[in-house]
């Protein structure tokens, strides 16, 4: 995938409304944590889900993430690898029906400057690092 433009754009919370999982690390509870005043233990028992491998935040009843708020991300200078890294997945570099799709609820897709393609590959591979389960060498970016 070459031509990669994207800007987030101010407001615009389409991401954090999509259906699915917010996967976290152990950095991102810690900072999350930290940023609400919490200790760990709190904060997971409160907001986090742990299974054997993977750590996720509890889903709020008709909502996808516990901080979306109406005005963003209530933990936003702590947000999540994997929000943070969005759109520049790597099942998103790696296909473009990926990319495309997700072109159609992120308007921030295709506007902008290009991105520089060492920030989207680190993004790709900051995904991997986090979420070594998830990817296998078939999801290469």
């Amino acid at each position: 995938m070459k031509g990669l433009r994207f800007t987030c754009l101010r407001g615009c919370t389409n991401c954090c409304r999509e259906r699915g999982f917010i996967y976290l690390t152990e950095e991102d509870l810690s900072r999350a944590a930290a940023m609400l005043g919490m200790g760990r233990r709190a904060f997971e028992k409160r907001y986090v889900y742990r299974t054997r491998h993977l750590l996720r935040l509890r889903k709020p009843r008709g909502a996808q993430c516990p901080f979306l708020r109406e005005d963003g991300c209530g933990i936003h200078p702590a947000k999540p690898t994997q929000c943070r890294t969005f759109p520049f997945w790597p099942e998103m570099l790696s296909d473009r029906k990926e990319w495309t799709e997700a072109a159609g609820y992120c308007p921030g897709i295709g506007r902008g400057p290009d991105v520089a393609i060492e920030s989207v590959v680190e993004a790709a591979c900051e995904m991997r690092r986090s979420y070594p389960g998830m990817y296998g060498p078939e999801n290469r970016a």
